[in-house]
């Protein structure tokens, strides 16, 4: 008999995936609110970007499910300490393998699982730095920039994520991307707006998937092709003779002269 694990996880499709998840959250009272979706896209981004050897579909899943035992009070330290353990045992409940779970419970490091997975080191960077996007009750939400320096000189200082350099790359590729949206603005900005303007959760992931991933997808597109461009002219630029091949001609065959001579 299939358990509910091996039903998310033979979905491939992201959107029917976070279906899924929403009407579980619906039936048990996960957590699984907007922040779900907008660090889950951020993944998804990334991803994409870096081409990284690891199961697209099991990372996408355990964004979607890793903080299913989080709580809404912030101020509960026990809880902040102990939620990703307690939702890795929750998830094995549900069929995840051991594997998976231990992935879910490295998305901070609390519990001190090591070694970490690769994939958790994805799940560290998107649930970092997501959430210092995000407005919260004492502060408001970080500009892009602002949270990687935090990301990388506060929140995993002395700590080793194997893929920070390329996050940081990804991150700064994004805000050289204008979306034109009203005001200029870049993809993740683009997605704090929508995020902060979208209450509804199933609003929410709809307007990820069909306004905000096509839209996005098609720039970095865009941008992808851009630099190829950019690169080949400078590489046919770099290769072109110093002189013009009639001024060649003639440098040679004075040469040949003065050999001669």
């Amino acid at each position: 008999m299939n358990t509910f694990a091996d039903y998310i996880l033979e979905e491939q499709k992201l959107d029917s995936k976070m279906e899924i998840t929403y009407y579980l959250s619906k039936k048990t009272k996960i957590f699984f609110n907007n922040s779900v979706i907008f660090k889950t896209e951020i993944a998804r981004l990334f991803l994409n970007y870096a081409k990284i050897d690891v199961d697209f579909n099991l990372v996408l899943t355990a964004c979607l499910l890793a903080n299913c035992k989080k709580v809404h009070n912030a101020t509960d330290i026990e809880k902040i300490h102990s939620y990703a353990k307690e939702g890795a045992w929750y998830l094995r409940e549900l069929g995840f393998g051991k594997r998976f779970c231990k992935i879910c419970e490295e998305i901070n490091r609390y519990s001190g699982s090591n070694p970490r997975e690769r994939e958790s080191d994805i799940l560290e960077l998107v649930d970092e730095f997501g959430g210092m996007l995000l407005d919260r009750p004492e502060r408001v939400g970080f500009k892009p920039d602002e949270a990687l320096v935090l990301l990388e000189h506060r929140n995993l200082r002395n700590q080793y994520n194997r893929y920070l350099n390329t996050f940081i790359e990804f991150v700064c590729f994004l805000e050289k991307i204008p979306v034109q949206d009203g005001n200029t603005m870049t993809p993740l900005r683009k997605l704090v707006k929508l995020y902060n303007e979208t209450e509804d959760l199933a609003k929410f992931i709809q307007k990820v998937v069909s306004e905000y991933e096509p839209q996005i997808d098609k720039l970095i597109a865009q941008q992808d092709k851009q630099m190829l461009e950019d690169m080949f002219h400078k590489i046919k630029s770099a290769n072109r003779p110093l002189f013009s091949e009639e001024t060649t001609q003639k440098i040679m065959a004075k040469m040949h002269n003065v050999k001669s001579s």
